[in-house]
């Protein structure tokens, strides 16, 4: 083949090359922008059943204001998603909101929105809430959200019943525990895994990267109940009594 038609070949597929890379990117920038219909479009829905359970939380009493709260964190997660998800594209995420976080709270939270959660699928959740004052530092819809992956992976693939509570650990450090009585995971959980296991374990990555982002992190290991999934993280402060 002369050098003139090496050349015409050689052009040949450079063209090719590029014609295929701008349909890629066309067919790229066409899904992310239904994607950001999508969020656009679910937004309002969440606003909206936001604000009836602010009505709700305001006009209730103790108990149901209480139940109404611990959904309306829900919805602030499916929000931050949302926002996760507008991110994408630009390759980050939402970014985190610090604060202190009271431990107790987190576990009346999760329990009130998990119980009923475990109830429908004929299961339970036992929480055992701290009698210590524990505060830890974190996005608190971030650590919702780890801690909702847990408890959902116990429910879904453990053995009642599901214990969820909280424990003092080498003094300066908290650890948030999903106990069940199954065997764990199917797979080891080495230190410092980010989460994943196989093709599963998405809801562990999360929560690995959040008990990271805390300077924590998340394990896996048999217990006499059975197996326990901790997030393990830095103690902000404590005490006793009235918080």
């Amino acid at each position: 083949m002369s050098a003139a038609a090496v050349s015409v070949v050689g052009w040949g597929c450079a063209l090719s090359a590029l014609v295929a890379l701008c349909l890629l990117r066309w067919r790229l920038d066409t899904r992310m922008a239904l994607v950001a219909e999508a969020s656009h479009e679910l937004r309002g829905p969440l606003s909206a059943v936001r604000l009836g359970l602010a009505t709700l939380i305001r006009d209730a009493g103790p108990e149901s204001a209480r139940h109404a709260a611990a959904l309306e964190l829900e919805l602030r997660r499916a929000g931050m998603a949302l926002e996760d998800l507008a991110a994408a594209p630009s390759g980050r995420r939402t970014p985190d909101r610090a604060g202190p976080v009271d431990v107790a709270d987190l576990l009346w939270e999760a329990g009130d929105v998990w119980g009923t959660v475990a109830a429908a699928l004929g299961t339970e959740i036992q929480v055992s809430h701290p009698a210590e004052w524990w505060v830890v530092r974190a996005d608190r819809l971030r650590l919702a959200q780890a801690l909702g992956n847990l408890v959902s992976n116990a429910i879904e693939h453990g053995v009642a019943p599901v214990q969820l509570r909280a424990r003092s650990h080498r003094g300066d450090t908290l650890r948030l525990e999903v106990v069940d009585a199954g065997t764990g995971l199917p797979g080891h959980l080495p230190p410092g895994s980010r989460g994943h296991i196989g093709r599963r374990g998405h809801g562990l990555a999360v929560a690995a990267r959040v008990a990271h982002g805390c300077g924590g992190r998340l394990t896996s290991e048999r217990c006499l109940e059975g197996h326990v999934m901790s997030l393990e993280l830095p103690l902000l402060c404590r005490g006793f009594g009235d918080r």
